[in-house]
């Protein structure tokens, strides 16, 4: 008995070592959504651009899009912020926005200094539609299909590498088209 108990310790162990190494092989920026395959959260909230103005997930249908989660407190938003304006500008795809978290004059003026990607932006402050998409933080995006149903969804920055990816998710929504 006193031998089991000494190899007690090493089985832990072996069992923590091989649990740890599972968790090496994982992305970290797969963060599984239960909204895909989904439409929209319905939602009523302002225009960055227009407090009179109020938006829903309706707005957000008629063509295969992106929608990006940013804000002006976020780093990572202002890394990726010349890929979306060149997704935008020079492959003509439809980015949608929601300013999450943020102040409505610094995001504007931010968009000015930086350019605006966006077709539509949707002022978030309190992240009540962040939250009903399950959105960590930002910047998350999102590939919406013609009917505003959640097709793919990823976590982090948008750049070179990860625009081949969502460009094929979004082509075979359009029939190869885009």
């Amino acid at each position: 008995m006193r031998r089991l108990i000494l190899f007690f310790p090493l089985l832990v162990f072996f069992g923590l070592g091989i649990f740890l190494w599972r968790g090496l092989q994982l992305d970290p920026t797969e963060l599984p959504s239960a909204l895909i395959g989904k439409p929209m959260p319905a939602f009523q909230l302002s225009s960055l651009y227009d407090e009179n103005q109020t938006l829903t997930e309706n707005d957000l249908r008629g063509t295969p899009a992106l929608l990006n989660v940013w804000a002006t407190w976020c780093p990572t938003c202002k890394q990726e912020h010349d890929q979306l304006n060149k997704i935008a500008r020079e492959e003509g795809v439809t980015i949608y926005g929601i300013n999450y978290k943020d102040d409505r004059a610094k995001a504007n003026d931010w968009l000015q200094r930086y350019q605006d990607p966006y077709a539509r932006n949707i002022f978030d402050p309190k992240g009540t539609l962040g939250l009903d998409l399950g959105v960590y933080g930002a910047p998350e995006t999102y590939v919406l299909d013609k009917d505003g149903i959640i097709r793919y969804r990823h976590v982090g920055e948008v750049n070179e590498k990860v625009w081949q990816q969502l460009r094929e998710v979004m082509q075979q929504l359009d029939g190869g088209a885009s």
